[in-house]
């Protein structure tokens, strides 16, 4: 019996497949978690999985997380594992100036995250699966890359990007310049998504946004395409024409006066900060040059001649 118990748990465990993942969820006993591994995958018994918890003292240590079983794995190897919380770890990357919709695609496509969202598609039900109280999530979910545990859901990894996002716009809203026309921290973040979505050259982030603080204090429309691009939806298909420009959404910036009602994209921590601290100067206006950077006027005249020679190719 002895020397059957040793010869067991020492010898490799049987896979049913090449990589086995579990998932062990806090407060699992030693025999809800020898169950979890069996279900998953592993052949052995678990009331020998059990035994040799409690006979080694670690039935009481057992962490929870994401576990990864592969060739060679002993059951006292594995044992060892939990009780250490050597948990196998996964990442998932958003990159700033993704939509909302981007970020959903890469928490589906990712393989070791379990999806419990797939089918909540309104941004109003989607916060309140996630426990936030906010009505459109755009803009909410910071731009990172989060490490996670083998297993973790969809939901948790965007309740720590919203919570990160909230954390870092809370202290930068608590630290911003003084006299800008924007009265909450919800609008400092409509800025930042529209600076990040204009900006191709990281260097340029506090001068436009400083284009749209002057144009915001003398009630210019920001006339911003990106805010255009985003209230046409699946309308947009690459191409902007001037009948977009001219057909009233609620983020069509060259119809209304003011921020759109919500931010457009993920906001890096530079964009936020640009728009928390803009560049003092005159300009009202910027094009972009072509290269990812933008020449800048403080007239509509001088804009017309930037136009001209970057967009319309004329010699100046």
């Amino acid at each position: 019996m002895i020397g059957g118990a040793y010869y067991w748990v020492h010898q490799p465990l049987t896979l049913n497949k090449p990589i086995v993942d579990i998932r062990i969820p806090p407060g699992a006993s030693p025999s809800r978690v020898a169950a979890l591994v069996k279900k998953a995958g592993v052949e052995f018994p678990p009331e020998a999985f059990v035994w040799l918890a409690r006979i080694t003292g670690q039935d009481k240590l057992i962490k929870a997380g994401g576990y990864q079983v592969v060739a060679g794995e002993t059951a006292l190897s594995l044992l060892d594992r939990m009780a250490n919380g050597d948990v196998t770890n996964r990442q998932v990357t958003f990159i700033e100036g993704w939509n909302l919709m981007q970020i959903r695609a890469a928490l589906v496509e990712h393989p070791d995250i379990e999806q419990t969202l797939s089918a909540v598609t309104s941004q109003t039900e989607l916060a309140q699966k996630l426990n936030v109280n906010l009505d459109h999530l755009e803009g909410w979910v910071f731009p990172d890359t989060y490490v996670f545990p083998v297993g973790a859901t969809d939901k948790e990894i965007l309740q720590n990007a919203i919570s990160a996002q909230q954390r870092i716009l809370n202290q930068a809203w608590a630290n911003r310049a003084a006299d800008l026309p924007l009265k909450t921290p919800q609008e400092a973040l409509i800025l930042a998504s529209i600076v990040e979505k204009e900006t191709g050259f990281g260097a340029e982030r506090a001068r436009i946004a400083g284009v749209f603080i002057n144009r915001l204090r003398v009630g210019m429309p920001l006339q911003t395409d990106p805010t255009v691009i985003y209230g046409m939806g699946e309308k947009y298909q690459g191409k902007i024409r001037k009948i977009d420009l001219q057909t009233d959404t609620a983020w069509n910036t060259y119809t209304r006066n003011g921020l759109p009602p919500t931010p457009i994209a993920a906001v890096s921590r530079a964009s936020l900060e640009a728009a928390l601290h803009p560049e003092d100067h005159k300009f009202y206006y910027f094009v972009s040059k072509g290269d990812g950077t933008s020449a800048f006027s403080k007239d509509l005249a001088e804009h017309n001649r930037n136009v001209s020679i970057y967009i319309l190719g004329k010699k100046p």
